[in-house]
C-alpha cells in the first residue's frame, strides 16, 4: 500500500474509550451509556468495499460538512448533536485523532432503515429505470435520460445492511412492516422535506443534490432524531451546475464532488486481467485517483460554505 500523507487517518486507535464499531467511515467509542463519539477516518467505501487507501483530510471535511448541514436543517428536525467538545472526552495524547474529524452525539436506539430521497435519475436508479421505468418499484414517465432531473422527489429507502453486505432496497409498505405506520410516514415526509431545502440551498451555491440518504434514531421519549451523517459527499451524489446540461444532453454522468469520481475509475479497473468484481479486496487506488478525490471533497466544502 502506498504510505498516506500524515494528514491521513484511515483508523483511528483511541485507548480512553471503549470501542463500540467501525463502520465503513466512521469508528464510534462509547462515552458513558448515553453518548458516543462518532470519528470520521479518512477510509473510502465504494461499492460497499472499503478502499486499502485513505483520502487524506476526508475525514475533516465529512464533518464540517455535516455540521454545515446539522446547523441548517434543525428547524425541520432535531439531530444527535450534544453541543460539547468531542476533544473533551478523550485523553490529551489522542486529541490530534479527534480534532476536526468528530462529532460527540446523544445514544440513540437506530431505526434500521436508510432514508434514501432521489431528485435526478442517477447510478443504480439510473440502470433500474432503463430496465422497468421505475425506481425502487416508484413507477416514473416514459422519456427519461440519464441523470434527469424527476417530476417530484421520490422516497426509495433501503433496509441497513451487516458490514460488509450491500444494503437492500424496500418498498415504503416494508418500512410501514418494520417500524409502523405512523413513524414510516414521518420518516418518509421528514426526508423529502430535508432533501428539497437543502438540494434549495445547494443550488444556490451552485450545485446539484441528485440524491442523497438519511439515517433517524429514537430517544428514549420516542423523539425522532436525525443522526449519523447528513448531506455529505459520502452519502450524497453533488453535482456541479456547470457542466450539468451537457452531461445531459450527451446521456454520461454529469462531474460529480462526491465519489462518484472513484466509482467510475473502479468501474474500469482491472483485477488480474479481469474487471473488479466488487468484492473485497478493492484495487488499489492510484495516487491520482487519490488526490483529485480530495479535492473534489475539498471544493464541495469550500463552494458550499462560501
Amino acid at each position: 500500500m502506498n504510505q498516506p500523507s500524515p494528514s491521513a487517518l484511515h483508523t483511528s486507535a483511541l485507548t480512553s474509550l471503549p470501542l463500540l464499531a467501525r463502520g465503513k467511515v466512521r469508528d464510534n467509542y462509547a462515552v458513558g451509556d448515553d453518548r458516543i463519539l462518532m470519528v470520521a477516518s479518512d477510509r473510502l467505501s465504494a461499492f460497499d468495499v472499503i478502499m486499502g487507501e485513505p483520502i487524506p483530510g476526508k475525514g475533516v471535511l465529512l464533518t464540517q460538512m455535516a455540521l454545515f448541514w446539522f446547523d441548517k436543517l434543525g428547524h425541520i428536525c432535531p439531530n444527535h448533536l450534544t453541543g460539547e467538545a468531542p476533544e473533551s472526552v478523550v485523553a490529551p495524547a489522542e486529541q490530534p485523532q479527534v480534532q476536526g474529524r468528530s462529532m460527540l452525539v446523544k445514544r440513540l436506539k437506530p431505526i434500521l432503515i436508510e432514508a434514501v430521497v432521489r431528485g435526478y435519475l442517477a447510478g443504480s436508479g439510473w440502470k433500474e429505470y432503463q430496465e422497468s421505468r421505475s425506481v425502487c418499484g416508484v413507477p416514473l414517465p416514459a422519456g427519461l435520460t440519464n441523470a434527469a432531473k424527476l417530476p417530484e422527489p421520490i422516497y426509495t429507502p433501503a433496509a441497513k445492511a451487516e458490514m460488509g453486505d450491500h444494503d437492500e432496497n424496500i418498498t415504503f409498505e416494508r418500512t410501514v412492516e418494520m417500524v409502523g405506520e405512523e413513524l414510516a410516514t414521518r420518516i418518509r415526509d421528514l426526508s423529502i422535506r430535508i432533501y428539497r431545502e437543502a438540494a434549495e440551498i445547494a443550488l444556490a451555491k451552485g450545485m446539484i443534490i441528485a440524491d442523497t440518504k438519511f439515517e433517524f434514531g429514537l430517544t428514549d421519549e420516542g423523539e425522532l432524531v436525525l443522526m449519523d451523517e447528513v448531506l455529505t459527499p459520502d452519502s450524497s451524489r453533488y453535482w456541479p451546475v456547470e457542466g450539468y446540461a451537457d452531461a445531459l444532453a450527451a446521456g454520461e454522468n454529469p462531474p460529480s464532488y462526491d465519489k462518484q469520481f472513484v466509482r467510475d475509475w473502479l468501474e474500469q479497473a482491472k483485477v488480474n486481467g479481469k474487471a473488479w468484481d466488487k468484492t473485497a479486496p478493492a484495487p488499489r487506488l492510484p495516487q491520482e485517483v487519490i488526490a483529485k478525490t480530495a479535492a473534489k471533497y475539498r471544493e464541495a466544502l469550500d463552494r458550499l460554505t462560501a
